[in-house]
């Protein structure tokens, strides 16, 4: 058995290596040549070629030879994919399909960059209120077209939602990479799919599943976008069912108690999910509440819309699929349907965009609520809490806020004090001079004592420290 292992090894080895910079792939219609390679998967690679008998720029997507079954899969869909108008639902433009080599070659419509190349180069900035109200409609009637053909596409994610041309057609939207897309009855209950991060919880909890996989993981694309980060951490699949209660509640016992039996359900704690797999069932980082949400966005002059977005985000990352929203109900909602802002009022916040404090950093919803304090008592927190959080913004924008810190103190202070300690500590083990703002801070526990120096001190000793360390000299 491994010496047939090495033999086929070889032999994909062999043919991959004939497909290089100038090839030349005979296609059914044309002969496209092979300008360079823009993307490489567990599928295969995806080259930008050169129609040679139009001088059009294609995709061609190149299948390994040990990947045909996916390659033919993608194939079978697009049958049924073709049959709807490809600009209109947002979905890439098929051209033809043929075999090089034992390679299944898709051909394609040339795009420009998926959302999440797009979010990297702009360092996880996150969107303008307006900007993710273009791309959810955009992406809610690509679900209303494969709803009507009754496909489910079951990988929806930001490397498979493409920007057309954002320099000549700003957030214009497609959706690509129909290998995993079935008909909602062929999706058997327990498969795995999605990412993650994405994960719908039905696919977790192996409840059956159908189109509605693809509303959730909208959404959370959605969310992920308005805040440039994940809203719950995924460290495995426990963790995110057990984020996903805190914010949501448990699901409905009818959801998880299909057989109709009387048996109660229930999650279990951290200490039984250690004992039964090893791993820490603790979730780190709180998830994100629908109020943290709605707080979350700095300019209140869109408050209203804000609060139209989170509530139809509500609706489509329900974690019983049964109340989830569909594609033409989302359509409706109010957060489309309000009267448009217009475009000199959003170009007014667009230099807010540029700059970290668009957004502000959210409370952990793992910290227990402080006591009341008295009226007057309040006001005075309060405002010292707004001069904290003015102070501190950027520095914690610039941290690039990531999963696996554990913060037990309420405080903006106590918080930004973690932050910087998680964000030292971690540099500590950087290498070849890593710009901050991609050190990508891990599971770090910090239990902090009671911070009594000044929080100014801090903050500008802090600041003074991160902006002159030389990473690599460090």
């Amino acid at each position: 058995f491994l010496f047939i292992f090495l033999i086929c090894q070889t032999t994909e080895q062999n043919e991959g290596k004939q497909l290089e910079v100038n090839s030349l792939l005979p296609g059914y219609s044309a002969q496209y040549l092979v300008e360079k390679f823009i993307g490489e998967g567990s599928f295969g690679k995806v080259a930008k070629c050169r129609n040679l008998s139009t001088n059009q720029e294609v995709a061609v997507k190149i299948s390994k030879p040990t990947r045909r079954d996916a390659g033919l899969d993608e194939i079978s869909a697009l049958a049924k994919i073709t049959k709807l108008d490809a600009d209109k639902y947002g979905l890439i433009k098929f051209i033809e399909r043929f075999e090089y080599r034992h390679h299944i070659c898709i051909v394609y419509e040339l795009l420009d960059q998926s959302l999440l190349d797009f979010m990297k180069a702009r360092k996880h900035r996150p969107l303008l209120i307006h900007e993710i109200r273009s791309i959810a409609r955009q992406l809610l009637i690509s679900l209303k077209g494969l709803k009507e053909i009754n496909m489910a596409h079951c990988d929806i994610k930001p490397d498979n939602i493409m920007l057309v041309n954002h320099a000549s057609e700003p957030f214009r939207v497609k959706l690509i990479d129909f290998g995993l897309t079935k008909k909602p009855e062929d999706i058997e209950p327990g498969t795995t799919m999605q990412n993650i991060q994405y994960r719908a919880p039905e696919v977790i909890l192996g409840l059956p599943l159908d189109e509605r996989v693809d509303m959730w993981t909208v959404g959370y694309v959605l969310a992920w976008l308005y805040t440039g980060f994940h809203i719950h951490p995924a460290d495995s699949e426990y963790i995110v069912i057990r984020a996903l209660t805190m914010r949501q509640g448990m699901p409905d016992q009818e959801l998880l108690d299909q057989d109709e039996s009387t048996r109660v359900w229930r999650l279990n704690t951290p200490e039984e999910q250690f004992k039964l797999t090893g791993y820490d069932g603790q979730v780190s980082c709180g998830s994100m509440s629908f109020d943290d949400l709605i707080q979350f966005y700095q300019d209140k002059t869109k408050i209203r819309e804000v609060e139209m977005f989170i509530n139809l985000l509500r609706q489509m990352i329900e974690i019983d699929p049964n109340k989830r929203i569909t594609p033409e109900e989302a359509l409706k909602h109010s957060f489309f349907t309000m009267e448009q802002p217009s475009a000199d009022s959003e170009k007014s916040n667009s230099q807010e965009s540029a700059s970290p404090e668009v957004h502000q950093q959210p409370k952990t919803t793992t910290v227990p609520q402080e006591t009341a304090a008295a009226p007057q008592e309040k006001t005075v927190k309060e405002d010292e809490k707004k001069r904290e959080t003015g102070v501190c913004s950027r520095l914690l924008f610039t941290m690039r806020f990531k999963r696996g810190i554990y913060l037990t103190l309420n405080s903006v202070a106590h918080k930004t004090m973690l932050l910087t300690l998680s964000v030292i500590r971690q540099c500590t083990f950087a290498s070849k001079g890593s710009m901050l703002t991609d050190v990508h801070m891990s599971a770090v526990t910090l239990m902090a004592p009671a911070f009594s120096s000044s929080f100014a001190d801090f903050i500008l000793a802090s600041s003074c420290f991160l902006s002159t360390m030389d990473l690599k000299a460090w």
